[in-house]
């Protein structure tokens, strides 16, 4: 049955025709599905007001005037990293009006703007961002099968705590990769373990922890060069090539001989690229796995045993979506001048 409040002017209307015709309030009740009661008090009303539409009332009176909510996003955009509270108390200071912080949080909504994390990359100097332009602009035209012969590599750090990012920014959706809403900050961590691995179509090395220490440039021909990159060297043929970043152990000259001697062609890499390296969409979905565990891990033997399960637990699509938006991160960055790219 409907209620009172579900029963629009033109219902209330026809009921009240109904009844004025000489039908009984109950056979109009039963005609139209509604309580006794209901029609009764519509009828009464009607008699002694003479109307059957629904008054509606003024309601709240709003806090806040237009020109001020514009006041209020206009100013939560010069700075984002404002909480709604202290942009209450700017609020008071500027105009006399005592207003609460979830008023602030709705006139930001009305605004398009919602309280998010902002997003962590690596600072980018315009050497850098030159840097990243030019090598874009030269890898353009590789297709999905020219990546598909790169081994994507890069070391790790997963630590048992985490960086929290309770710092909250103003932002619209979608908007997350605007130099406004991006937090430079270099990435370090302690208490931690360095792992290695690589990735490409239809395959994917082991997941290699860096122990007692931390990669040198010896220790990366002992441990990664020859008994992971040679053999997918060998397997893939004179077709492929070796990505790995700009750290130092990876540039000293021994490695590079080391290349040389096997046969191993290395991709140029542009300095601070994270986010033109897939992989690292590969590590953001490992560390979320670990995290997600049962029996999350509480000292370092059980992070090293969580991270090696669930490294051998995703899936090879997954690896090869990754690699595969090779040709959408360099398009993205070309389109974006070198900028962080939402990758």
């Amino acid at each position: 049955m409907f209620s009172l409040h579900h029963i629009d002017d033109f219902m209330r209307g026809r009921i009240m025709g109904k009844i004025e015709e000489g039908r009984k309030i109950t056979d109009v009740a039963r005609e139209f599905d509604i309580a006794h009661s209901v029609v009764s008090r519509l009828w009464k009303s009607f008699k002694t007001t003479g109307m059957c539409s629904r008054r509606h009332g003024g309601g709240r009176v709003r806090s806040t005037t237009p020109a001020e909510d514009r006041y209020i996003v206009l100013s939560a955009k010069r700075n984002r990293r404002t909480t709604a509270q202290q942009m209450a108390n700017q609020f008071l200071a500027a105009s006399g009006k005592q207003i609460s912080r979830k008023t602030v949080a709705r006139r930001l909504r009305g605004g398009g703007l919602y309280a998010r994390r902002p997003v962590v990359c690596v600072p980018l100097t315009r050497q850098h961002r030159t840097a990243r332009l030019q090598w874009c602009r030269e890898h353009h035209n590789w297709t999905e099968q020219d990546w598909a012969c790169v081994l994507f590599s890069d070391e790790s750090r997963f630590s048992l705590s985490s960086d929290c990012r309770r710092q909250l920014i103003w932002r619209e959706s979608g908007t997350a990769y605007r130099p406004e809403n991006i937090q430079e900050k270099d990435r370090y961590l302690t208490c931690s373990i360095m792992v290695w691995a690589g990735i490409m179509i239809n395959g994917c090395t082991r997941l290699h922890v860096v122990a007692n220490g931390t990669m040198t440039g010896q220790r990366y021909i002992d441990e990664v060069l020859l008994p992971y990159v040679r053999l997918f060297r060998g397997a893939v043929g004179d077709k492929f090539v070796f990505m790995d970043d700009n750290t130092t152990c990876h540039r000293i000259l021994a490695v590079q001989d080391c290349l040389d001697s096997e046969g191993i062609q290395r991709l140029v890499w542009p300095a601070r690229s994270p986010d033109l390296n897939p992989i690292e969409s590969v590590w953001d979905a490992l560390g979320r796995q670990v995290a997600g565990r049962n029996y999350p891990p509480t000292n370092k033997n059980t992070l090293i045993c969580g991270l090696t399960e669930e490294w051998d637990k995703l899936p090879q699509q997954l690896l090869d979506n990754v690699v595969q938006s090779m040709v959408r991160r360099v398009e993205c960055c070309i389109t974006l001048h070198s900028g962080h790219i939402p990758y």
